[in-house]
């Protein structure tokens, strides 16, 4: 399984960008799909998650600001980010966890991560 994460760029504060992560799998094959995070010198975080279901959820700091949703026919999760702030900068990487049966462990698959950078 391969994940395409694109998207990242550089914005002013206040300004917006939409990330992509396009699945070459059947994203309805993943138990969950996420966003992280990883700034400078700090490790990484998550940020958003959208559940096989599609329940949704995402960190305090982001809350009104950042959307997480996901397109199952082209198989490509989305992180729609507004209202950006310096702090934001990051490279953002997606995820997605293939749940195993049993108690074998799920396997996790990462994108090679895409760089935003929010300028003050």
């Amino acid at each position: 399984v391969q994940l395409q994460a694109s998207g990242g760029g550089l914005v002013q504060a206040g300004g917006s960008l939409r990330l992509s992560c396009e699945a070459s799998a059947n994203i309805v094959s993943f138990a969950t799909m996420s966003w992280y995070r990883q700034a400078a010198d700090k490790g990484r975080v998550m940020v958003a998650i959208i559940t096989k279901g599609g329940s949704t959820n995402t960190i305090d700091s982001v809350k009104g600001r950042f959307t997480i949703s996901r397109d199952m026919i082209k198989n490509t999760v989305y992180l729609e980010m507004s209202s950006l702030k310096p702090e934001d900068t990051a490279v953002y990487y997606c995820n997605a966890e293939r749940k195993m049966p049993d108690s074998t462990p799920s396997i996790v698959y990462w994108g090679q991560g895409t760089l935003v950078t929010v300028s003050s």
